[in-house]
């Protein structure tokens, strides 16, 4: 897998955030393997061994999960450019949006309207940015139960911690067709949804995970 870099000034407000948790780093518009889209992300060449014990703690405290491209969220995001028939013309609901590159897909791929929801504000700011990046209208949620009945809800790595498990339920609420995309759970079980398949995709940039959480599973609703 190879990205692309484009010479365009990163957003003030997106570094002055990155640099509260980690400083002297850049963000660079990169655009991901197998894709057109492009996001505001940190270099591929990362020197880790320079933060220091404060900085490693805030990463681990306040990680700013919009500046990676996460595996799941890369698999969703090209799955949806390959099968556009899953939201084209629809309403859709990207639930933990991080980056927004689901979101950008879907739009992408001719949904009628997509929703990126996260609770937090600096990520939506990250997709409003990497949204204007890519040319395309986007709409922003902070609170998933302020949002309208939409056709279609997409999900990508949001059971890395057990207790987000009962979104499992909440997602069902909100939309009659549920696709979640996970590379940590390899195959909940749940009597709404089946696991459909498995697709290859790596974090961008890379974090040198294991084989494992390259591996990503995708369930449907049933």
């Amino acid at each position: 897998m190879s990205c692309t870099f484009q010479l365009t000034k990163a957003p003030e407000h997106l570094l002055q955030a990155l640099h509260e948790v980690i400083p002297h780093c850049e963000l660079m518009a990169q655009q991901l393997p197998e894709t057109p889209i492009s996001l505001w992300l940190i270099p591929p060449v990362f020197p880790t061994d320079r933060l220091d014990d404060e900085v490693i703690r805030r990463i681990w405290n306040d990680t700013p999960y919009w500046i990676f491209c996460w595996a799941s969220g890369l698999a969703m995001a090209q799955w949806i450019l390959a099968e556009p028939h899953h939201v084209k013309d629809k309403v859709v609901l990207d639930f933990g949006a991080g980056s927004g590159v689901v979101a950008i897909a879907a739009k992408m791929a001719g949904a009628k309207r997509v929703i990126c929801c996260y609770i937090d504000k600096v990520s939506l700011d990250a997709c409003r940015e990497n949204a204007l990046l890519n040319g395309v209208e986007l709409e922003y949620l902070d609170d998933l139960y302020k949002a309208e009945q939409v056709d279609v809800l997409l999900a990508a790595d949001v059971l890395y911690d057990q207790c987000n498990r009962f979104f499992l339920d909440e997602f069902l609420k909100f939309a009659p067709e549920v696709w979640v995309a996970d590379s940590r759970v390899k195959n909940f079980s749940h009597p709404k949804y089946e696991k459909i398949e498995e697709r290859s995709a790596t974090t961008w940039p890379d974090l040198d995970e294991a084989r494992e959480f390259r591996n990503v599973s995708f369930y449907k609703t049933l």
